[in-house]
């Protein structure tokens, strides 16, 4: 591990600050940054997304993808967390925080809002971040690959169900557009780029190389995607940021529950570590773009529910490092109490 991997944490903390800073300083091309976007997916994000997760497809084979019928406990095991219990354990954790613990401290016309912008933040699972998380932790590729593809398939008929159940809505209006593109950039395209970069790659013996070269490309990618989410929400960080916190609270629980409760599920089964860090991070994971949108459109650019999915983009990135963390330091222990 180089200097620069050893101390990411640090390099986060500034990258929040920062952020936050440039936001509150500069709003004017934050603001027209943010505006590039096409139906709630934000272009130069997709941009550096791309940065950081073609260099970990790739590493994928597709000849070898067969291999992953092997890994049928793990794809179960997120499965089972992503959609049986996210969704509901957030639904949960907002009755009690939002509706009771914090309620004396938030505005009391946004509080059913606010839990319905946090069980629409948890109704979805990520789609493009989770290769970084996955690659952060060793993670077996071609798992992740397949992990992701299943649950996309699953979002296009499970997504509006649960939402409807949790919110006590009849009906749902599925942001489709976003739904859509963000499959399209975030997987279809960077696959397709990658497996044609690869065998190039692979015909002139220089893949290794290439991939030595392209790690620092995919942090410095995160780090600068990090500078931007924050500085898009400067002005409503330093506006309220109390009731940001109190948001991010239970946001934070429900990460920290689903991922625990993903890798114990994977060790009690006997899962391979590799398998069982992707699993425990696509567990706990948001899909924040379709959350956004979504909030959006059910209740508006200004609503609490849209406040509370922007919380979740916020802390996705810290708080999933502090995951990987959690993961790759619980390794020996994984692996001697699964022998």
């Amino acid at each position: 591990m180089n200097l620069f991997e050893r101390y990411l944490t640090l390099w986060v903390a500034l990258c929040i600050v920062a952020g936050v800073a440039l936001g509150h300083w500069l709003p004017g091309p934050f603001q027209a940054i943010g505006r590039l976007e096409v139906a709630q997916v934000n272009l130069p994000v997709a941009v550096l997304v791309w940065l950081m997760i073609i260099p970990m497809l790739l590493k994928i084979d597709f000849g070898a993808l067969h291999q992953v019928k092997e890994h049928w406990r793990g794809i179960g095991v997120t499965l089972f967390i992503n959609w049986a219990v996210k969704p509901f354990s957030m639904a949960l954790l907002g009755w009690i925080f939002v509706s009771h613990l914090f309620k004396p401290w938030l505005p009391a016309d946004q509080i059913e809002s606010y839990i319905a912008g946090l069980i629409l933040l948890a109704a979805a699972p990520c789609t493009a971040m989770v290769f970084v998380w996955s690659n952060l932790t060793n993670g077996e590729p071609h798992f992740t690959l397949s992990q992701v593809a299943v649950n996309d398939l699953i979002m296009v008929v499970a997504f509006a169900p649960i939402v409807g159940l949790l919110l006590g809505l009849s009906a749902i209006t599925v942001p489709w557009d976003t739904l859509l593109l963000s499959v399209v950039l975030y997987i279809v395209v960077p696959v397709i780029v990658a497996q044609i970069w690869r065998k190039a790659l692979l015909g002139s013996g220089g893949l290794a190389v290439t991939l030595a070269r392209l790690g620092p490309v995919s942090l410095v990618s995160l780090l600068a995607t990090l500078v931007l989410l924050f500085g898009f929400q400067g002005e409503q960080i330093i506006r309220q940021p109390m009731v940001i916190a109190m948001l991010a609270v239970p946001i934070t629980i429900q990460v920290y529950f689903n991922s625990g409760l993903a890798y114990w599920l994977n060790k009690k089964l006997g899962v391979a570590h590799c398998v069982a860090g992707p699993s425990a991070l696509i567990g706990a994971s948001n899909f924040f773009e379709l959350a956004v949108a979504a909030a959006i459109s059910l209740f508006g650019f200004q609503s609490g529910a849209a406040l509370a999915t922007v919380v979740g983009v916020l802390i996705e990135v810290p708080v999933m490092l502090s995951v990987v963390k959690i993961v790759n330091s619980s390794k020996g222990w994984y692996e001697r109490s699964s022998s």
